[in-house]
């Protein structure tokens, strides 16, 4: 048993999702960004790898007041959990996730994580998950967040972790907001990127299960298959 897996993000019309220097640019607009916030609202909790953490600093709140207010109501909380993949404990203890909002924060660490990192970011109030030898377990990890109650969850990054959910068929739905820009670059991360499946015959199989035009692009929702494509 796991949750209900859903990886969200904006991407460039060529595929990037941020720049080769990995800073994270404005791809969408204002619509794409309620929608995301509703999203979020809505999800038990929210995920991100170590890459993301590092790089962004997202806090993973509900930004919207009407929304914080209404899921104060629904849930109790006014925010999701805020889960963070990083196996070697390596976040930042002044991150925004505990500087701002009041919900659970989540550190998946592994077996092998410096053991006086994982107690300092208990000390900063984190729960912490250890899955796996040399890395966090995904599969493992889902169990865990399921037990817990944990029934939804929203990916919001990065591509590393975003193939690893991919591949281990750990994903249910794709959200991609497609912007009306070009970032290019050999080195500016995809959607998705890690190893990489060797033909279409190991790839994995979508459905598109709707398109809108969104801001100034385009917003596609995909349906992840149990099969793979032949």
């Amino acid at each position: 048993m796991r949750p209900h897996v859903t990886i969200n993000a904006a991407m460039s019309a060529d595929g990037k999702i941020s720049t080769y220097r990995r800073i994270q640019v404005r791809i969408s607009g204002n619509d794409d960004f309620t929608r995301v916030d509703t999203m979020r609202a809505h999800a038990d909790a929210v995920m991100v790898g170590i890459g993301t953490m590092l790089a962004d600093d997202p806090s993973l709140t509900v930004k919207s007041g009407q929304l914080w207010s209404e899921r104060k109501k629904r849930c109790g909380s006014e925010d999701p959990a805020r889960i963070v993949v990083d196996s070697m404990a390596r976040t930042p203890l002044n991150a925004a996730i505990f500087k701002k909002g009041e919900s659970e924060r989540i550190i998946a660490v592994c077996e092998n994580a410096p053991e006086s990192r994982v107690e300092a970011l208990q000390q900063q109030g984190a729960r912490i998950i250890t899955t796996g030898e040399k890395q966090v377990d995904l599969a493992g990890l889902m169990s865990e967040l399921k037990a817990l109650g944990i029934d939804t969850l929203m990916v919001e990054g990065g591509a590393t972790l975003n193939w690893s959910l991919v591949s281990l068929g750990l994903a249910d739905e794709i959200y991609t907001y497609i912007g009306a820009i070009i970032l290019g670059g050999d080195g500016a991360p995809t959607l998705v990127d890690g190893a990489g499946f060797a033909d279409n015959t190991d790839a994995a199989g979508l459905e598109l299960v709707s398109m809108e035009r969104m801001d100034n692009g385009v917003l596609l929702r995909w349906r992840v298959l149990d099969m793979k494509i032949i």
